[in-house]
């Protein structure tokens, strides 16, 4: 059974960084497309950030320029440093996988998931 663990999460003030992390296990992930989507109190479901196996990566418009995901095949996990962030980042960030990016850009339904991790960003 395909399972992936975030970490990583808190609470941090505006202009601050933090970096989340997502262990999977149980899958062949590093052939997987692995990455984030996020979920504020009362709002819907939006994608934050996605790298396929090759090493593309692919981001949602109001994280570009601030966060950066990456991984690391040999260990099955994956990365979101988060730099700049700002109050609107409040979230719970939940890592997930899917065989391609497009599920995560378009359905935003990715088929494995993580449990998620709140990230409180204060102003």
């Amino acid at each position: 059974q395909a399972q992936l663990a975030e970490s990583g999460g808190g609470s941090v003030q505006a202009g601050g960084s933090l970096r989340l992390s997502c262990a999977a296990s149980g899958g062949i992930f590093s052939s997987y497309a692995m990455g984030w989507l996020r979920q504020a109190s009362g709002k819907e479901r939006e994608f934050v950030a996605a790298i396929g196996s090759g090493g593309y990566s692919y981001y949602g418009d109001s994280v570009k320029g601030r966060f950066t995901v990456s991984r690391d095949n040999a260990k099955n996990t994956v990365h979101l440093q988060m730099n700049s962030l700002k109050p609107e980042d409040t979230a719970v960030y939940f890592c997930a996988s899917d065989v391609g990016l497009y599920s995560f850009i378009t359905t935003k339904n990715p088929r494995y998931w993580g449990q998620g991790t709140q990230v409180t960003v204060s102003s």
